[in-house]
C-alpha cells in the first residue's frame, strides 16, 4: 500500500513534466495562445488605467458635492 502511495505522485509528476515539455515542442497552436494572453494583459492594463483615472476624478467630484452639501444646512 505504501509503495503505491509513493509511486502515484511520482507518475503524476512525470506526466505533468512530459505535458509541459510537449507544449514547448508543439508550435501549431502556440501563437494563438500567446496572442490571447497578450490581449488579456492589454485589456487588464487598460481597465486598471481607466479605473485609476475614474476613481481619482469621481473622488474629486464627490468631495465637491459633499463640501457643498455641508453649507446647505
Amino acid at each position: 500500500m505504501w509503495k503505491s502511495a509513493l509511486v502515484i505522485p511520482g507518475l503524476l509528476c512525470q506526466r505533468i513534466v512530459c505535458f509541459v515539455r510537449s507544449l514547448g515542442k508543439d508550435e501549431r497552436g502556440l501563437s494563438g495562445v500567446v496572442v490571447a494572453i497578450l490581449l488579456i494583459l492589454i485589456a487588464v492594463l487598460a481597465i486598471v488605467l481607466i479605473w485609476g483615472f475614474l476613481s481619482g476624478w469621481l473622488g474629486d467630484l464627490w468631495e465637491q458635492i459633499t463640501g457643498k452639501a455641508g453649507g446647505i444646512s
